[in-house]
């Protein structure tokens, strides 16, 4: 039985964590407005300074690079391709993603129409972010 191929799972990773930042950037035009009112009632702001940036990417980074990770380890349970990204996507999605949007919802940080947009673009970014970075994954050559 062979081990995760690290530097393919590396590489899917950061394409993963591409899919996931670039995606988001452009979709969070949907809720964007919401967001910024939601947190303006609560005396916070959405100022994107330079170390809000950098969070950002390494949010996006740890999260393509857990993504891939699940994925190279699901691939002899259900086989590779993307049945097993979707698997994958859908599992880190409803175990994480959707857990944080519940928690807001609960607190009533942040209204519902905005939560739920936001909750079918996370999926979607998983969904596709899962697929790209499958994609690059390969077990390594014996």
């Amino acid at each position: 039985m062979g081990g995760i191929n690290v530097s393919r799972w590396l590489a899917g990773g950061v394409v993963a964590a591409v899919v996931m930042f670039v995606l988001e950037g452009v979709a969070s035009v949907f809720y964007m407005e919401d967001m910024e009112a939601a947190l303006a009632a609560l005396g916070l702001s959405m100022e994107m300074t330079a170390g809000i940036w950098v969070v950002a990417v390494l949010v996006s980074l740890i999260s393509g690079l857990v993504l891939v990770f699940f994925y190279a380890a699901a691939r002899p349970r259900f086989g590779p391709g993307p049945g097993t990204a979707v698997i994958v996507a859908v599992a880190l999605f409803l175990g994480g993603y959707l857990l944080s949007i519940l928690g807001y919802g609960m607190i009533g940080m942040y209204p519902t129409g905005m939560l739920v947009w936001w909750g079918a673009v996370g999926l979607a970014e998983m969904i596709l972010a899962a697929l790209a970075g499958g994609w690059v994954y390969r077990e390594a050559e014996v």
